[in-house]
């Protein structure tokens, strides 16, 4: 007779063997796992009581507890069996699959080729499509498959010898294939993307996609973590959701260019290249460029000034670098910076001016259907921005700030944050002077609900080019700046007149410690024959994060880029 020992506290159901040294857990384990029929059952609650036998009510339940197990057991068995069968019975279908060789019929009409998006017109027609397939659902004697090819998405069915192939029995999402066949309209009461189907008489597979543990949806899908998105953005961008926000991105843009054309502005491609700063020296990029320092442009305006003279107002798309240690979710490293500059105008002029080219766009990506249902998928709610924009002056900004009592971090001389006594930031009202952090920035604008220009900006706070507001004679000087602020985003646009007196520059060099040499050439704009003029810089993933109702503006650029981040 053989027997077995149970030790309640130090024992294991998983490493152990009912011995006096590796004892089980559980009487009911023990008597499902006892060798023999006759076997003696030893138990103790731990190791300061000795073994003893169990009772003949701690047997009774465990008796159940052994009985469910052998259950359990017998019922795995009969799965294995079951999946045995399963497995053998689809290696020889498998195998079989591979007798089955596709031949396009000759007597079938010439298959049109055509991209997904251009399918329409097709209808009722034989055509050939290539692409990705982006969505599989399998059956025993069908295979229902979304094709995806970037113009587009395409649900094509594979059934009979077209769907008994070694390939259909292992296709794969995110496999490249070419589909062949008859394309036609769903019937009423159906819905497919396009209003349309395709019925394959002919495929084949261009790139199969790997399946099993490296297969596309093990990699990625809705749980992974954030830095597995970024370190797999190439990945992500097949999704609805990035390919959605990318390709309203691209309509955005041809949106303002069809703007600034209506306005008479000109397309211009400044340099990345620079030598010479515009937003101040801690947030440059500095690089050897042939044994000389030179940067990565902040902001292509200082060069757009110089075309006024030949080209009029232009305007360009140029990304900029910013090297802040910024980690915010309307932050870039390197971003996309539309950028205009306009001559003989007024400050107001100027915020007319931004404020139509932002709502003019806009209605032009409302009226084009394709561009609209883009809006539509990614913000159901979104509704275009009512003129005029409120216009909240600096000044009125810190009093409103104040009355609803949204206060700022208080700083010492050299920009620490002061600590109250229990180790909190110490928090105080907004004063004339303080520059208005993002956070109070934001939640102003989310409590209004609506786009706001904020103006008026202390000169201190702003670049040495920006014009001061004339006539003043109060302790704060004032400029002609602009931040338009967006609900859920903050600032996207920044702006002012720029200093037109060539003496005046020249005293804005020197008060910011500029060496004026290097800018000779921007210098220049003031000698040979200066204006009143203004501009900006809107970032376009901010704009786009707004419009799409993005998080993160990290989420409207291709390959973001951001304090650590430089890949893929």
């Amino acid at each position: 007779m053989s027997t077995v020992y149970i030790d309640e506290a130090a024992g294991s159901d998983t490493t152990g063997k009912g011995t006096e040294d590796l004892p089980y857990q559980t009487l009911g384990f023990a008597l499902f796992s006892a060798p023999s029929a006759d076997a003696k059952f030893l138990i103790r609650k731990d190791a300061s009581v000795p073994y003893d036998e169990p009772t003949q009510s701690s047997l009774k339940k465990a008796k159940k507890t052994a009985d469910g197990l052998e259950k359990k057991r017998k019922k795995q068995g009969e799965q294995a069996e079951r999946d045995a069968e399963e497995k053998a019975k689809k290696d020889k279908m498998l195998e079989e699959s591979k007798k089955v060789v596709l031949v396009e019929d000759a007597s079938l009409p010439k298959a049109a080729k055509a991209k997904v998006g251009q399918l329409t017109e097709l209808r009722s027609k034989r055509v050939r499509v290539s692409g990705w397939v982006h969505r599989l659902r399998q059956q025993k004697d069908i295979t229902f498959l979304t094709l995806r090819d970037g113009t587009g998405y395409l649900q094509a069915v594979l059934s009979g010898t077209v769907n008994q192939t070694y390939e259909a029995l292992t296709l794969t999402i995110e496999s490249t294939v070419e589909l062949t066949g008859l394309l036609q309209a769903v019937p009423e009461g159906k819905t497919a993307p396009g209003g349309h189907e395709l019925t394959v008489d002919y495929w084949k597979v261009i790139g199969a996609a790997p399946g099993a543990e490296d297969a596309f949806t093990n990699r990625l899908n809705e749980k992974s973590d954030p830095s597995i998105l970024a370190d797999l953005r190439h990945l992500v961008l097949r999704g609805e959701t990035a390919s959605s926000v990318l390709r309203l991105r691209s309509a955005l843009l041809d949106a303002f260019r069809q703007t600034y054309a209506k306005h008479s502005c000109l397309e211009v491609n400044p340099p990345c290249l620079v030598q010479t700063m515009v937003e101040g020296g801690a947030t440059l990029f500095q690089l050897n460029y042939y044994g000389q320092p030179a940067f990565l442009t902040q902001s292509s305006q200082l060069y757009l000034e110089t075309c006024l003279p030949s080209l009029g107002d232009v305007f360009c798309v140029q990304e900029s670098f910013r090297a802040e240690n910024s980690h915010t979710r309307r932050h870039l490293a390197e971003y996309t910076h539309l950028e205009a500059e306009l001559a003989f105008l007024t400050f107001e002029e100027l915020m007319d001016h931004i404020e139509a080219v932002i709502c003019e766009s806009v209605d032009i990506l409302l009226a084009n259907p394709a561009t609209a249902t883009l809006i539509k998928q990614l913000n159901p709610n979104f509704v275009a921005p009512a003129r005029p924009f409120i216009r909240l002056s600096y000044s009125d900004a810190i009093t409103w700030l104040n009355e609803h009592g949204i206060k700022h971090p208080e700083e010492d001389a050299e920009g620490n944050v002061i600590k109250d006594a229990d180790g909190k930031d110490k928090m105080v009202e907004h004063r004339v002077g303080d520059d208005i952090a993002e956070a109070a920035e934001r939640q102003m604008t989310d409590i209004i609900g609506k786009p706001v220009f904020l103006h008026g900006f202390p000169a201190e706070l702003k670049a040495f080019y920006m014009k001061k507001i004339p006539g003043q004679t109060g302790k704060t000087v004032f400029t002609e700046s602009c931040d338009l602020l967006m609900p859920n985003v903050g600032e996207i646009v920044g702006g002012s007149m720029r200093i037109a007196d060539y003496d005046e520059l020249i005293a804005a060099y020197k008060r910011e410690g500029i060496d004026p040499t290097g800018y000779y050439w921007y210098t220049d704009q003031r000698k040979y024959g200066t204006c009143e003029h203004g501009g900006y810089g809107l970032g376009v993933e901010r704009l786009l994060a707004w419009l799409a109702n993005r998080y993160t503006v990290r989420e409207c650029s291709l390959y973001p880029r951001w304090p650590g981040r430089a890949t893929p």
